[in-house]
């Protein structure tokens, strides 16, 4: 990163925000990620050392988010949308058009839920902000996250665990398990020894 938070060669021309903490061994393709990012925190977003964030992936995080990101993590164009914490560990690699949100950020009341949305339309740029209570993610050591998959509000995944392709991940995922479906389900544990050669 350049004196003035310029990625060398990001084809979008703007500074990564002074709150973001980058790993100088962290690759992060472009400041187009962070363009939703408003954190006030004194550290809004932590990129950790060997961690990759490749295009596509959006940092929609808001005034109080915290997002992690562990050394050597890949997030491949995944959708973040943070209100409170999304703590990813080392090892952890996440592919693409995966969301992980910590928060709906819409009321489930129908009317108070037409509100926030008439309100964000009048809004530059729209955003809607329900108030709506976020609940932290945790996603931990080694952990896969297969594409188009979505982690909601509150979620943990432990160690070592598999979410497959397109699954809807609505509850805890216990360590060293495959989890697939809407909602997803485990298939399996992965026994010891599979994970080492």
């Amino acid at each position: 990163m350049t004196p003035d938070r310029r990625i060398p060669g990001d084809w979008f021309d703007q500074p990564v925000p002074g709150n973001v903490e980058i790993h100088d061994e962290a690759y992060v393709e472009t400041a187009f990620s962070f363009l939703l990012y408003r954190s006030q925190l004194a550290a809004g977003v932590r990129i950790g050392r060997g961690a990759s964030v490749y295009l596509g992936t959006m940092f929609d995080v808001g005034r109080q988010g915290r997002v992690s990101c562990g050394a050597f993590t890949l997030v491949n164009g995944a959708r973040i949308v943070c209100d409170a914490e999304i703590l990813i560990e080392d090892y952890v690699l996440i592919s693409w058009n995966v969301v992980l949100m910590d928060t709906y950020r819409v009321p489930a009341d129908p009317a108070l839920r037409r509100r926030a949305v008439i309100a964000a339309a009048s809004g530059e740029p729209r955003r809607v902000d329900g108030h709506v209570e976020a609940r932290p993610i945790h996603i931990k050591r080694a952990a896969w996250i297969g594409f188009d998959a979505c982690v909601l509000p509150g979620v943990t995944i432990g160690e070592g665990a598999i979410v497959g392709a397109r699954s809807v991940v609505t509850e805890d995922v216990e360590p060293f398990t495959i989890v697939v479906g809407n909602p997803a389900r485990m298939v399996r544990r992965i026994e010891p020894g599979e994970t080492t050669p």
